[in-house]
């Protein structure tokens, strides 16, 4: 050390001189400290900044008042600083400052100046990038096609909020064990906390309500959740073991499955009462009609005779119904649409109770040029049962108790069959007649076979031209890849039913039929569905009904038609193509869902409703409206 160096460290120390270090802290921030060069450490070197002589390899090694253990000491900030912070220090001894060399500063600007200019840039872009966005949404707003309902809904099922339903799954989750838990409380006779989760459960169930999601929810929900919470955690510290509480759940899961069941059962009941119980307006239309009919003079009651009855080169129908609303529907719809309505024959058959309420209607209403018959079953006297082995089975006392005994359990929730072939409909000769239309028209060489829940949308008489190569029956098949086929009606675990059908022959659809009744009689096809009638007398081959037999008496003998002209299920399935039931010749409303019920499938019933005359005097008094 130089006389001069120990002479100011000497002096350093006698004076105890204050030192003000500005540096900067891991954050950014500028930090001034001062200390006394009395507090400094042995290792700390006083350096006088006028020794001229001191050369560049010492000023590196031998840095003025620098911790090794603080961050670097810079004296580059502006005198103006130092000035504040002497004012601000009070008699602060000014330190000796080096200034920021001019090229160092120049950086700095520059520097600064380009973060300007890029900072600006950045601005710009944003604005013409919002700018463009603005104007694309406005563009697409104008192309909009506000005229395709839902199309570009916010409200469509895939926007929805998949957790939309959280809060309500936590609920009735909690709700389930707060019914575990209580049930293990009650058996541990912990009464206060068994009532106190029957009591939350309740308060629960009551906040959900019917709500389908968490929208739906009362306002109170999310407390009754974290009150609901905690008393589950209170009821887990208490009574949680892991082999009760899963006993306890299977046994609640085994319950709940079994009260499924039970209602499905009772739904399945009362869905085949509804589909076979005549509303109150459609029973008070024939009894109108019918009180009407024999207010009239004898003179006026019957059809005029007309040779178009038997005129085999025409185009006949024939409808077996006892509804005649119904009927008026697949008459109106056909003649409407058909291109020379007054070559169509209309052949009516009904039952004796509905025999003078359908000859009613068509007597006031008759259809545009068509001409209508209208006949009684109960007229055909060779329809008895000595021929006939549907109505000799009737007679039988084990028949009368399947379908007439009240107290059995199977007629309402039990049993092993199925209710809807309890229906008495499928005793009715009226739906057994179309195995006789030989018989019924015995002048006819070809006949169209029409339900009464059909609706007509085109015309028909391209049917009579088509070509049955040598079948009897002309129909729709109804098989899609395993469904509907023969294994689904008949019984082939029977031999007389596995020996003589295929179990993967594809069904079809009674509803609209082409019938060559020149080839039926031929091949004696009354003969054969008599022959399996009676061999079915203990239903053992097919439950009661007419497709099965009809699948068996026409088996090799059906010809497929074109699947547009007869369409099925909107009497139960809901999904069906749109695009195909518009363009369907015929649609078929089979099942229990009739468009006349209250049952009906909505978006399909105007298909039907289009085609009663809602303004006719005796609808109106009935109060069959839309």
């Amino acid at each position: 050390m130089t006389k001069r160096e120990q002479a100011a460290g000497n002096h350093a120390d006698e004076k105890g001189i204050d030192i003000v270090v500005t540096y900067t802290d891991t954050s950014g921030a500028v930090q001034i400290r001062r200390v006394k060069s009395t507090d400094l450490s042995a290792s700390w070197v006083w350096k006088n900044p006028l020794d001229e002589n001191h050369d560049q390899t010492g000023r590196s090694k031998s840095r003025p008042l620098v911790d090794p253990f603080q961050p670097e000491t810079r004296f580059e900030d502006s005198p103006e600083d130092f000035t504040a912070e002497r004012s601000a220090g009070g008699n602060m001894p000014r330190a000796q400052l080096f200034p920021m060399h001019p090229a160092k500063l120049k950086r700095r600007m520059l520097r600064q100046q380009r973060r300007d200019r890029r900072t600006a840039e950045l601005i710009r872009q944003d604005k013409e990038i919002d700018n463009q966005m603005q104007a694309a949404a406005i563009d697409q707003a104008k192309e909009l096609d506000t005229s395709t309902k839902g199309k570009y809904s916010i409200w469509r099922k895939e926007y929805e909020n998949p957790n939309s339903d959280s809060t309500l799954k936590l609920m009735r989750d909690q709700i389930i064990m707060a019914k575990a838990y209580a049930s293990i409380a009650k058996a541990k006779n912990e009464s206060n906390l068994y009532d106190s989760l029957i009591l939350h459960s309740r308060k629960s169930q009551v906040a959900i309500g019917e709500a389908i999601s968490d929208a739906e929810l009362q306002p109170s929900a999310l407390d009754r959740a974290k009150q609901m919470g905690h008393i589950l955690s209170l009821a887990k510290d208490q009574l949680y073991d892991c082999m009760t509480v899963a006993r306890k759940l299977r046994a609640m899961l085994q319950s709940a499955e079994v009260n499924v069941n039970l209602l499905k059962k009772k739904s399945t009941f009362l869905t085949q009462l509804a589909a076979k119980t005549l509303p109150k307006p459609l029973h008070c239309l024939p009894l109108l009609l019918t009180a009407d009919y024999f207010l009239l003079g004898n003179e006026n009651k019957g059809f005029p005779e007309n040779k178009k009855f038997e005129d085999p080169s025409l185009y006949h129908y024939a409808i077996f119904s006892d509804n005649v609303l119904a009927t008026s529907v697949v008459v109106n719809s056909t003649v409407l649409h058909a291109n020379e309505p007054e070559n169509h024959v209309f052949h009516i058959v009904t039952d004796k109770l509905n025999f003078a309420a359908m000859k009613m209607w068509f007597l006031v209403n008759p259809p545009a040029n068509a001409v209508v018959q209208v006949e009684n079953v109960d007229d055909f006297t060779w329809l008895n049962a000595s021929y006939c082995p549907v109505l000799r089975q009737l007679e039988s006392a084990r028949m009368k108790e399947y379908y007439f005994k009240a107290h059995q359990a199977s007629s309402l929730t039990a049993g092993s069959d199925n209710l809807k072939y309890r229906n008495p409909k499928y005793l009715s000769m009226l739906n057994h007649l179309r195995f006789y239309l030989p018989e019924v028209y015995p002048k006819l060489d070809r006949i169209l076979f029409l339900d009464d829940d059909i609706v007509v949308q085109k015309d028909l008489t391209p049917l009579w031209s088509v070509d049955l190569q040598g079948m009897v029956n002309g129909a729709v098949e109804t098989c899609k890849e395993s469904f509907h086929r023969f294994d689904k009606y008949l019984n082939f675990s029977n031999p007389k039913i596995s020996e003589n059908f295929d179990p993967s022959a594809c069904g079809w659809a009674f509803g609209m039929n082409m019938f060559d009744l020149k080839e039926w009689r031929k091949r004696d096809i009354t003969g054969i569905y008599h022959g399996w009638q009676d061999m079915n007398e203990d239903r053992t081959l097919w439950k009661l009904g007419t497709l099965p037999p009809g699948l068996i008496t026409f088996y090799n003998l059906t010809h497929p038609l074109d699947r547009s002209w007869h369409v099925l299920g909107l009497g139960y399935d809901p999904a069906l193509n749109q695009t195909e039931i518009e363009n369907a010749a015929v649609i078929h409303y089979n099942g229990n869902y009739k468009p006349w019920l209250d049952l009906a499938i909505t978006k399909y019933r105007s298909y039907w409703t289009e085609y009663v005359m809602f303004d006719n005097p005796y609808l109106q008094l009935c109060s069959i409206d839309e």
